[in-house]
């Protein structure tokens, strides 16, 4: 129900507002794979909204719990205080994160727990008489949120451009090959040696300025761009060797859309923090958390005197209780109907071929897949400096798909819950968006 006389007074993100408001997209309602628009079409949810409803739209078990914390308790001081429900989620959270990843620290959003694990890589090599690793290393493409820290070690020059001053960072090539790697289904074979770029890094800043290493596991933003086999083994095992600690940003890989609960897990790779965010609610209130390995919480606590604040960091919603009741609910789907794990079965397969199934489009140069993620890369229209992802996004919501678009690529990111034909309607209206529009 339309409760609003113009479109003005909302300034949207990561939109053109200008384009977007002279012809608008407005959704009404949602309900499983599918949102419903103002005008009562039905849209398929092939982005899961934004990455993040994993568990699909409209469950009635979150927005129960919702509603009964927020007449409990809705809210408290997060700073010297505590609820139970706070202890609560933290202590179900780490059932899932790989050892030693033992202790939870939580923030409001991807971008602020980002930012969140930075400052805790700072302070804990201060912490340690560490003062001179302050640097920090990121990866081209990569998004991190938006806050300067993210902006920062993200590897997107439009989220960069324009800010001023960051913080000092430097950055691996992204591993995006397409040469190489064309239509790899999983894991791409070629290219472990992009890996070795980190010594190159280590090498130049020397490893005793160097605090940290950031990155997706599966870039998301940069167009899902998948990692060679052995790469973040390879990462991994060059960070130990130097001292540096390793941080997966898993905010979109996190919670099942690889076929485990992190990719860490999935790719049996133990970095030192995880970054997560989005699919710990299902995308309904906003959480974000960073899992931290026990030996960094520990020497944080132990520098500091005792009865005095160890960590000079938070945020007035963090552990929120009516989040948290959320991510209760969550995490009780995730376990219940096995979802942390459906990517890797049957459904997983089905993806991945209907998805390689696009291959016959001659426009089409890659196709890049793993678990529930997906993306199709095209060639650059002749005659025009323009992608056509954007055309893509639009043509396809006609259609009744809603996708991403980053340049040349059109990405995809569907519920959890997704079934074949649902799958099915997707690529038939790639294929239709793509006869209409070359």
């Amino acid at each position: 129900m339309k409760n609003y006389s113009s479109l003005d007074a909302f300034w949207m993100p990561f939109t053109p507002n200008r384009s977007f408001k002279a012809n608008p997209r407005i959704v009404s309602r949602t309900e499983g794979v599918y949102c419903y628009t103002d005008k009562g079409q039905q849209i398929l949810d092939a982005t899961a909204g934004l990455w993040c409803v994993n568990a699909g739209h409209g469950r009635k078990e979150i927005a129960e719990a919702i509603g009964k914390q927020a007449l409990e308790l809705d809210y408290t001081s997060p700073f010297s205080f505590g609820h139970d429900i706070g202890f609560e989620f933290a202590e179900r959270l780490i059932k899932h994160t790989p050892d030693p990843l033992n202790k939870v620290f939580f923030a409001n959003s991807g971008s602020e727990a980002v930012e969140s694990a930075l400052k805790i890589a700072l302070a804990y090599q201060s912490a340690r008489g560490k003062h001179g690793k302050f640097k920090l290393i990121g990866r081209e493409m990569a998004y991190h949120g938006v806050n300067f820290g993210g902006i920062s070690v993200g590897g997107l020059t439009p989220n960069r451009k324009g800010f001023g001053p960051l913080l000092q960072v430097d950055h691996l090539p992204h591993t995006l090959d397409i040469e190489k790697n064309a239509f790899s289904r999983g894991l791409p074979e070629h290219d472990l040696e992009g890996a070795e770029a980190l010594e190159d890094l280590i090498k130049f800043h020397d490893a005793s300025s160097i605090a940290a290493v950031i990155i997706e596991p599966v870039s998301g933003a940069g167009g899902v761009i998948m990692p060679p086999q052995g790469y973040l083994k390879r990462l991994r095992e060059i960070c130990t060797a130097h001292d540096i600690l390793l941080i997966f940003d898993e905010v979109i890989t996190g919670w099942g859309r690889l076929g485990s609960a992190f990719a860490a897990t999935e790719f049996d790779v133990v970095p030192d923090m995880i970054v997560s965010a989005k699919g710990i609610t299902n995308g309904i209130v906003p959480l974000g958390a960073v899992f931290v390995a026990d030996a960094i919480h520990d020497t944080i606590m132990d520098a500091a005197p005792e009865g005095g604040v160890e960590f000079y960091h938070g945020y007035t919603y963090s552990a929120n209780p009516v989040a948290c009741a959320a991510g209760l609910a969550t995490l009780d789907i995730y376990e219940q109907e096995g979802l942390l794990e459906r990517a890797s079965g049957e459904i997983g397969q089905y993806w991945e071929d209907a998805l390689h199934g696009l291959q016959d489009l001659e426009q089409v140069i890659d196709v890049r897949n793993y678990g529930l993620i997906g993306a199709v890369q095209f060639a650059q229209p002749e005659g025009t400096a323009t992608p056509v992802g954007g055309a893509m996004q639009l043509k396809c919501y006609e259609l009744g798909v809603m996708i991403r678009a980053m340049g040349n690529i059109i990405a995809f990111s569907p519920p959890l819950t997704i079934q074949p034909e649902e799958i099915d309607q997707l690529v038939a209206a790639i294929r239709a968006a793509v006869a209409e529009l070359y």
